[in-house]
């Protein structure tokens, strides 16, 4: 029998290696870090036709490519109740906790650290208005000659008055989200869990400066006379 000659199993071996050539070009191409687009060999839906962001869009009257949200509209998920978002219920200022966040120790821990972040600056640790942005502020107002560089400053409202005193854990929680005079809102910088912590732990704190001795369980008065 008679061999076919070797220089045919080098023409086959050859071809074949050639035609491996694209499709090893495909996988680095897809495999490689690379500032430009892969090759995509299905396009699936990759890329479409599309406007661009503050584009001129001339399907709309307005031709904006980019649509304002709609009066009313709230993303899935997003809606919550008044006690929660708002600290309202019943169309007054809500007394209690909302059920998302139920009063524990741990609550109360984390109303104390948040606390310390956002409102000890001006409020003070202990919440009599003396922190220390707000001493620094005094000063300023009180100098001989005059505010230095012309600072206003409207004295921090301790928590212990009596006009923030009897005020319910939901107008805490609401001044604490928009502001009130000239303290502004926290919302875009505190999550709704830590407002209501702060509200929390601000009313145990007024709580610790007003009790009454039928506030201390029984067994823990005798302790009080030592």
């Amino acid at each position: 029998m008679t061999m076919p000659p070797r220089i045919l199993f080098f023409a086959v071996a050859l071809l074949t290696l050639f035609a491996l050539i694209p499709f090893a070009v495909i996988a680095w191409v897809r495999s490689a870090p690379s500032p430009g687009r892969p090759i995509h060999i299905i396009q699936d839906m990759d890329f479409q036709p599309r406007f661009n962001t503050q584009t001129i869009n001339p399907i709309f009257q307005d031709e904006r490519a980019m649509r304002p949200q709609l009066t009313g509209v709230v993303a899935l998920g997003e809606v919550g109740t008044p006690h929660f978002t708002d600290g309202v219920v019943d169309g007054n200022w809500a007394e209690t906790l909302p059920s998302q966040t139920p009063m524990s120790m741990s609550l109360l821990e984390r109303g104390q650290v948040r606390y310390n972040i956002f409102c000890s600056a001006c409020h003070g640790y202990s919440g009599y208005g003396d922190g220390i942005v707000n001493q620094r502020a005094m000063d300023a107002m009180s100098n001989a000659d005059g505010p230095i560089y012309g600072t206003a400053w409207v004295q921090a409202k301790s928590v212990h008055d009596p006009t923030v005193r009897d005020q319910s854990m939901g107008q805490i929680y609401n001044t604490i989200t928009h502001g009130i005079r000239n303290m502004a809102g926290y919302a875009a910088q505190i999550p709704t869990d830590d407002r209501w912590a702060i509200a929390a732990y601000v009313k145990a704190l007024q709580k610790s400066q007003d009790a009454r001795l039928q506030d201390v369980p029984p067994q823990e008065r005798a302790s009080l006379n030592k």
